[in-house]
């Protein structure tokens, strides 16, 4: 005891403590501002070091000496009563006190300042880093026999024939993908490049192909004139380039004659019908061809304005050539999107479906599109889970290669509960068609359900960079807790511009402040989707019940998706399957709901969806 009480006396008790809280101190401010200065590693090794060894030689002078007002002295030297230990004792608690507070200070500056930046510097090195290996290594060889067909440019002196000049690049870029080991690029990832003016060598690169066909078309009253040249992507090499002039009723027997061009090149072995003929137009009238062209561009555009012209060119091509199944089968698929884009009544367009895929498939059972659009336009109906099933199975099973059919029927699944095999077939779309904008949203929106944050805004601000006003939606819910609510509302309102019609903008960014804000936001959006609700919409936004579902009211977005017709169910009801959506899930009117839907009947034919189990008494339990 009287060894501890010397200890004090002596102040050794305090020079320790004075020397560690010290110590770690020039350590961290030395670990901060070293590296700054490009200073060696060992540089701080060596502080740490000698600071270490230090502190037993420090203690074993305050042990021998005691400061005097004459110097140091050595303790024994020092009379009691002309000690002034006790004085400096307390001089060194005030200098513990502030060294403390000048670490506590630190500490906090470090935690909240220093620390963010030095994590942002170290994922940029980490990110450039993978970067410089990703650029030093090697890119895969992308297959020999693959393609990209660019649209072709429009040398007609009449702008308005653009439509004619894609159609002919389309068309060439169909009857290619039809040759057995040919790979081709999708069209919404070729015609991504239109215009821009880009490097072949990076087209080639990003969409994962050896060789890009570009070339123009002239029309000039019935003349014709296309130029074609393939191009090897990787030096920019031409390998082969023809003229073909010709009327315009030859412009069949054009097309043909650049396929089998391109695919003798590529030493692609025909086989089968190919032997004979790679383009198959679907009718030998150039005029209801040409009709067929414009529409198909109001479609690829998805240009909702104009819909209801496409629908009057596809019905016009009809009347020329009745026995045009293309004709029929892209009014149904017109037909089958017209309520997303328009406030067309769902179900007479459904019937319109309906009428053209039968007769499409009627004059041609081996096209897929018919098929498809059933299926995408049975879906949004109660009750009809199976017919839209079967109907996209059938399409699959006869181009298992079509990207619409793929993400048609993996929306589908993702719809019913099937996870798994949803986002299976959205990849599989995405390998085809790397730059679908719409694709790439759904894609993002499963990573983000999943948990993958990083992935999912990867993918989301790819559709949104692609021109997709939706995508900003579903960007908001994902950086939501990075971002401040304003930034994120910001992006709801902007994104549900066309798909939340009936609603003024200032309304809709009242909604998605409801959705990011405080309770008095939140209150007030509740009002405004409650006006729009009781002005009795023909047919009710897809964005009422899934901002009810976001305002934390599962209960009322599930009654409005059961008795009220919805534009479009697929994002809320995929909502449903994330984790957020066990809200929804857990309630008691669920297996109801599900029933009705149609989903439960689907389950028992094919199985239990990924976050459900049948019990014993038959019934479905959903995580």
């Amino acid at each position: 005891m009287s060894f501890i009480n010397e200890l004090k006396r002596r102040n050794v008790i305090r020079m320790a403590g004075l020397y560690l809280v010290g110590a770690w101190l020039v350590t961290q401010v030395a670990g901060t501002l070293l590296p700054i200065f490009k200073t060696p590693e060992w540089v701080l090794q060596a502080l740490v070091t000698l600071l270490a060894i230090g502190f037993i030689p420090m203690l074993a002078v305050a042990w021998v000496f005691e400061l005097t007002p004459d110097g140091l002295k050595r303790d024994a030297e020092v009379p009691a009563a002309h000690s002034i230990s006790p004085q400096t004792g307390r001089r060194m608690d005030r200098m513990i006190i502030a060294v403390l507070a000048l670490a506590i200070v630190y500490f906090g500056f470090d935690k909240f300042v220093l620390a963010p930046q030095r994590a942002a510097a170290q994922a940029t090195s980490a990110q450039a880093a993978r970067t410089t290996a990703m650029a030093a290594k090697p890119a895969p060889a992308a297959d020999n026999r693959s393609i990209a067909v660019l649209p072709f440019v429009n040398m007609s002196s009449d702008k308005e024939q653009e439509y004619f000049s894609d159609g002919i690049s389309e068309e060439i870029l169909n009857a290619l993908t039809k040759v057995a080991g040919l790979k081709v690029a999708g069209r919404t990832s070729s015609f991504f490049f239109k215009g821009k003016n880009e490097n072949l060598t990076t087209i080639g690169k990003t969409l994962g192909v050896a060789h890009v066909l570009e070339g123009s078309v002239r029309k000039q009253g019935d003349k014709v004139r296309i130029t074609a040249q393939l191009i090897r992507a990787q030096d920019g090499f031409h390998l082969w380039s023809e003229t073909y002039d010709g009327d315009l009723k030859d412009v069949f027997a054009l097309q043909e004659s650049i396929a089998r061009a391109i695919t003798g090149k590529l030493q692609v072995i025909l086989q089968g019908d190919q032997k004979t003929r790679l383009v198959n137009a679907g009718t030998s009238n150039p005029e209801a061809y040409a009709l067929f062209l414009q529409a198909t561009s109001i479609f690829n555009r998805r240009d909702g304005d104009r819909f209801r012209e496409a629908i009057a060119a596809l019905e016009a091509a009809i009347a020329l050539d009745p026995a045009y199944a293309r004709a029929h089968s892209r009014l149904a698929a017109l037909y089958a999107i017209l309520p997303s884009y328009t406030d067309a009544d769902a179900r007479e367009v459904h019937a319109k479906v309906q009428q053209y895929a039968a007769s499409a498939s009627r004059l041609d059972p081996t096209l897929a599109e018919p098929y498809a659009s059933l299926g995408f336009s049975a879906g949004k109906f109660a009750g009809q889970v199976d017919e839209q099933f079967e109907a996209l199975e059938h399409a699959l099973s006869l181009e298992p290669d079509d990207v619409t059919t793929n993400f048609w029927f993996g929306l589908g699944l993702i719809k019913a509960g099937y996870i798994a095999g949803g986002v299976k077939l959205l990849d599989r779309a995405l390998l085809i068609e790397p730059m679908l904008p719409n694709l790439l949203r759904w894609r993002g929106l499963m990573y983000s359900h999943a948990g993958d944050a990083a992935r999912a805004e990867k993918m989301v601000r790819r559709a949104r960079d692609l021109g997709l006003q939706i995508a900003d939606t579903t960007l908001s819910r994902i950086v939501y807790k990075r971002v401040e609510p304003d930034v994120a509302a910001k992006l709801w309102a902007d994104g549900t511009k066309a798909t939340f019609r009936g609603v003024s903008d200032g309304e809709r960014r009242q909604v998605a402040d409801g959705i990011f804000g405080g309770e008095a936001e939140r209150n007030r959006a509740i009002g405004i989707i409650d006006a729009y609700l009781a002005s009795n919409p023909g047919q009710v936004s897809q964005m009422a019940p899934l901002a009810l579902f976001q305002l934390g009211l599962p209960s009322r977005a599930m009654e409005i998706l059961r008795t009220r017709q919805i534009t479009d169910t697929s994002d809320t009801l995929a909502a449903l399957w994330s984790p957020a959506g066990k809200a929804m899930r857990d309630l008691p009117e669920f297996d109801a709901f599900m029933r009705e839907f149609g989903f439960v009947e689907a389950w028992d034919q094919r199985g239990p969806p990924d976050l459900c189990k049948k019990n014993e008494k038959g019934d479905y339990a959903c995580e």
